[in-house]
């Protein structure tokens, strides 16, 4: 199953001084980046990088089961320091097979309507 997955740094994670800055990046920024990379050769993480402007990841994460998606967004280090939203998706195949059913209905509703 695949995942979009948006984590945004929270207000209060933002450093506040030079030093903690620096210590962000250095134990926050840079390893979840390394990881991200790793995950993304392991095909954990499909696509996405980080968002432009902001602090924050947007990833596509291929996940099975679920629990094994909450150990990729856990495992990331800044993960504490952001708000993670997590949406399922689903393929075009399934959709498109999903839809069948109800188009078929349609067209016979509209066959007994005419």
């Amino acid at each position: 199953m695949q995942y979009l997955v948006q984590m945004k740094l929270v207000p209060e994670g933002r450093p506040t001084a030079p030093e903690e800055g620096t210590a962000f990046i250095e134990q926050n920024i840079l390893p979840t980046l390394e990881l991200c990379r790793t995950l993304q050769d392991e095909k954990k993480i499909l696509a996405g990088g980080p968002m432009s402007g902001a602090i924050g990841l947007v990833l596509i994460v291929s996940a099975e089961p679920a629990r094994e998606l909450d150990y990729v967004i856990t495992s990331l280090p800044v993960w504490p320091l952001m708000e993670t939203d997590v949406m399922p998706l689903t393929t075009f195949e399934d959709r498109a097979e999903s839809l069948r059913p109800r188009l078929e209905r349609q067209k016979q509703q509209s066959r007994r309507s005419r």
